[in-house]
């Protein structure tokens, strides 16, 4: 069995508005295993989001302690979340976020600039990303020149080029048609079976069915908890 690479517990999330005080996360009490293929689903306000951000390290939690790896960093200071957001965290998004100007290569070369700026081999370790999705032969076409589903590609090569331990993808299929969709969540469950911990936040129950294992929220508690 493998050991646990997150562990949340008590896990709560207020925010103000309006004068009023917005319960986003009640409490959540939840482990994710080290290599697992993991949906978090539920309709719109249930918290998913919120608890998407809270795992990037892209916002803190209001209570309770959030353990990546070895380490709690529920309350870790704005420049160690960016380290570790560089070093451990790839992100995939629905608009894809590429920069317009730049090429497939540029595009997925960028998180070193960040963290190893000098690497002689970045662009040659950003050309392998880009021959895991296949799409090799379009790193010198801009965003422009490609598909959804080839840009949706160039994101994910960008998310692995940082070899992370944990990929999160914000409704990765949601810009694209469901038979590109599809290609892409066999994508993400291939980078699974390399051992890499995949968690995706969907509404869509087709792509949840596709995952080894669906945490269902509703008004920011965990409502289901479901494994193949």
């Amino acid at each position: 069995m493998s050991e646990p690479i997150i562990r949340l517990s008590g896990l709560t999330k207020d925010y103000p508005m309006e004068g009023e005080t917005v319960h986003a996360l009640g409490g959540i009490d939840l482990g994710i295993l080290a290599g697992e293929f993991m949906a978090i689903m539920g309709p719109s306000g249930s918290g998913k989001s919120t608890l998407m951000h809270i795992l990037g390290l892209l916002d803190t939690p209001t209570a309770g302690t959030y353990e990546f790896g070895e380490e709690d960093v529920s309350a870790i200071s704005r420049v160690k979340r960016a380290d570790i957001r560089n070093q451990k965290i790839g992100f995939i998004f629905q608009g894809f976020n590429l920069l317009a100007r730049s090429s497939a290569l540029e595009n997925v070369e960028l998180p070193m600039l960040y963290r190893r700026p000098s690497d002689p081999q970045r662009k040659e370790k950003a050309r392998e990303a880009l021959r895991l999705v296949n799409l090799e032969d379009r790193a010198f076409h801009q965003p422009s020149q490609l598909s959804g589903g080839q840009q949706q590609r160039v994101a994910i090569a960008r998310a692995l080029v940082n070899d992370p331990s944990l990929i999160l993808a914000d409704e990765p299929t949601g810009n694209l048609d469901s038979k590109t969709g599809g290609e892409i969540i066999q994508l993400l469950g291939s980078l699974h079976e390399k051992g890499i911990t995949v968690v995706l936040v969907t509404h869509d129950q087709e792509i949840g069915r596709a995952t080894n294992r669906r945490v269902l929220m509703r008004d920011g508690f965990i409502e289901r908890d479901e494994v193949n």
